[in-house]
């Protein structure tokens, strides 16, 4: 029976690319000279580090603008609050989504079945296991979740006939 997975993860040799080249460009900016500013990833977390909160702001404008020359979606970026460190400096923490969460794989589920189209969907841990009986079902289902889902970076693999 052919079947695709949704799923919801970012390329993390590109996040580690585009975080080597913001902080590449960082430390050659004129207005950062002599500051603290830079980005440490930690598997899926990106701590960003600065001087003072509108410079955070700058470092994070540089990642994202990093990110999206490489194909990063965005939206995998959950956005912690800024936090003070020592003296003047401060810090935020930014998580990168991996898998959809459950409330989430409810909606889609939900969205499919509420189409009444001829597939299923299933949780299948952190994605979201579509079936039916041939492959132009599949098709438009891929087109109905891409059409709807605005708010998740969705991609879809694990196509099989």
């Amino acid at each position: 029976m052919p079947s695709f997975d949704v799923v919801c993860e970012a390329n993390m040799v590109e996040v580690k690319n585009a975080v080597d080249q913001a902080n590449k460009e960082i430390t050659t900016r004129f207005d950062f000279k002599g500051s603290s500013a830079n980005v440490e990833q930690k598997e899926r977390e990106l701590t960003l580090f600065a001087d003072a909160e509108f410079q955070l702001g700058q470092v994070r404008d540089v990642l994202v603008n990093k990110m999206s020359k490489r194909q990063v979606d965005v939206r995998f970026l959950d956005e912690g609050d800024v936090q003070k460190v020592g003296g003047d400096k401060v810090k935020q923490v930014i998580k990168v989504r991996n898998g959809i969460e459950s409330e989430d794989a409810k909606k889609i589920t939900k969205l499919i079945k509420e189409s009444k189209m001829k597939v299923q969907a299933s949780i299948q841990g952190e994605s979201v296991r579509v079936t039916g009986k041939n492959r132009d079902d599949l098709q438009e289902a891929i087109a109905l979740l891409r059409k709807e889902v605005k708010d998740l970076p969705l991609e879809f693999n694990n196509f099989r006939d």
